[in-house]
């Protein structure tokens, strides 16, 4: 085994057991990926209702535009690089410092973040005309629609500073094993997204402003919201607000250097949808909006388990290298890719055929068309083939942050961010808006698969055999339930034609709850015992897990 690039040193000899209370990595996963259903079933219902309001129009374009711009610095800044070098760097001092340390510790990271996020804010606002011009220049053809773009971006951008506060938040609540909250915290951004389309959209009219300024709005709420809810777990844990800010401090400036090459090490995923959304400004009214939804679509599975399981092997692994525990990030990575590979595998496939009926069902309402339809679900089924390799990387990326080896994240996420860009430029002069998509998730097979592969090689093995044949028997399962969804949704077609919602909705439950059960059976007559931690994940069960725990 190679020695390790510096800092972290590990041993083959396990330490001592931890303490029973921790939660297995299936239940912390588990508790994590409840939340996120939650989060991410409000998610659905507030794209519904978007949809239903403003469809895949010019209003829908501006503000995906201007709401990219934040949540691109966002993923990057705040809940991604800053969680990846927080994380760590806490759990470390929580482990073998003590709370009242660690506190410190989180007080002074929180007051820097508040300060760099705020400087931002206030460079975004005087820059906001060039910064959407250079991204969106094409919107210019359209009469009003730049000046909007431009109007919602300066509303929006004081959600840095909040969401920055959140990030911090939701990092020390999982390093305390406090799961659910933070993975449900996003809800609040989903809920007051939704109130706001029904409520204050039909009264912007009356104030001189475009109905979808209220969403604008709710973007700010949510962000305070998803602070908010945070807030009482943390003190029932001890935690309290301090404006200390010591830039001297050394685990400050250990978690700052990270944070440089972490935002390149995290940004691959990032990157590519700023890509797609800058190249598809130039494809027409809806191109943007189509490449949301989509994208949002798919976003879903990785939300449910790539995030899931990579929000609880964090933690995990970070108290494994805070004690030189080889052993225990070996395992810790190999059950949380194998538990990846058991849901997404299934999703993937399930996309595949299902795509056209699941955006049918979903946003086919009030301004949202046919066409539209036709277009997210063709750009749905490219997004989907890179579902295994997002949530990977999601598993991978952070876990050499833990191990304090940087360099080979940024060199992988460099190499998968060139690759994208090359892959989009070239694809989307030969076949258009699906180009972008396809491009995407090429890219995100390359980076997911090169993460683990460098992971495999630095850690002296992931268990690949045991992972290869685990794949090979979803795949064969995930095939047969593939089939048997799209045979039943095309035999429900036939008994149940038409357009009318509550059809679709029965000829979608049919197909999907078939599939389901087809891939049940299938898992349970191949041995694929990762079935039980997938179940865990889905919040069916929270039971103990008898397995290795965190």
């Amino acid at each position: 085994m190679p020695a390790p690039e510096a800092g972290i040193q590990l041993s083959s000899s396990a330490p001592p057991a931890e303490s029973s209370r921790k939660p297995s990595l299936a239940r912390s996963a588990g508790l994590s990926g409840a939340a996120t259903l939650a989060s991410r079933l409000l998610g659905l219902a507030r794209d519904q209702v978007l949809a239903a309001r403003f469809g895949a129009g010019n209003e829908m374009d501006a503000f995906n535009v201007a709401f990219r711009i934040p949540n691109l610095v966002r993923d990057l800044f705040a809940e991604g690089a800053m969680s990846a070098a927080f994380v760590p760097a806490f759990t470390r001092h929580l482990t073998q410092h003590g709370r009242a340390d660690a506190w410190r510790l989180a007080n002074n990271v929180l007051n820097a973040l508040l300060i760099a996020t705020l400087a931002l804010v206030v460079v975004g606002l005087v820059f906001t005309r060039p910064l959407v011009t250079l991204y969106a220049g094409d919107y210019a053809a359209v009469p009003g629609k730049l000046e909007l773009t431009i109007l919602l971006t300066r509303v929006m951008l004081p959600f840095l500073a909040t969401v920055a506060v959140a990030a911090v938040a939701m990092g020390m609540l999982n390093a305390l094993h406090h799961y659910f909250v933070p993975a449900l915290s996003p809800a609040m951004f989903n809920i007051a997204t939704i109130v706001c389309t029904l409520f204050l959209v039909p009264v912007m009219p009356s104030f001189g402003l475009p109905g979808i300024m209220a969403i604008a709005v709710a973007v700010l709420l949510g962000g305070l919201g998803q602070v908010l809810v945070q807030s009482p777990p943390l003190r029932r844990e001890g935690f309290r607000y301090s404006p200390v800010f010591n830039p001297r401090d050394k685990a400050l400036r250990d978690i700052v250097l990270l944070m440089g090459p972490g935002t390149i090490g995290l940004a691959a995923t990032q990157v590519s949808i700023f890509v797609n959304t800058l190249l598809a400004t130039s494809q027409g009214t809806g191109a943007v909006s189509w490449l949301n939804y989509a994208f949002r679509l798919m976003y879903l599975p990785i939300g449910l388990f790539g995030v899931s399981i990579g929000t609880a092997v964090l933690p995990a692994v970070s108290r494994h290298a805070a004690v030189g525990d080889l052993i225990g990030i070996r395992t810790t990575v190999s059950r949380g890719l194998a538990m990846m590979l058991m849901m997404n595998v299934p999703a993937t496939l399930g996309l595949l055929v299902l795509a056209r009926p699941i955006v049918e069902f979903l946003f086919e309402h009030g301004q949202f068309t046919a066409a539209d339809t036709e277009a997210t679900a063709a750009l749905l089924r490219l997004y989907a083939v890179g579902l295994i390799g997002y949530s990977a990387a999601r598993i991978a990326s952070p876990t050499f942050y833990a191990l304090r080896q940087s360099r080979t994240a940024v060199a992988v996420s460099l190499a998968s961010i060139a690759g994208n860009v090359a892959l989009s430029v070239t694809l989307v002069a030969v076949i258009g808006l699906r180009g972008l998509a396809l491009a995407t998730a090429i890219a995100a097979l390359g980076h997911g698969a090169m993460l683990v592969i460098l992971l495999h090689r630095r850690l002296g093995g992931i268990e690949a055999e045991r992972l290869a044949i685990v794949l090979a028997k979803i795949f064969v399962a995930g095939t047969l339930m593939a089939v048997a969804a799209w045979g039943i949704e095309y035999a429900m077609t036939g008994l149940l034609p038409g357009q009318p919602v509550v059809r679709r909705g029965v000829r979608l439950a049919a197909a999907i709850g078939g599939g389901l059960a087809v891939l049940a059976a299938g898992a349970r007559l191949l041995r694929i015992r990762e079935l039980d931690d997938a179940l865990r994940v889905l919040g069916s069960r929270f039971a103990r897990n008898n397995g290795a725990s965190m």
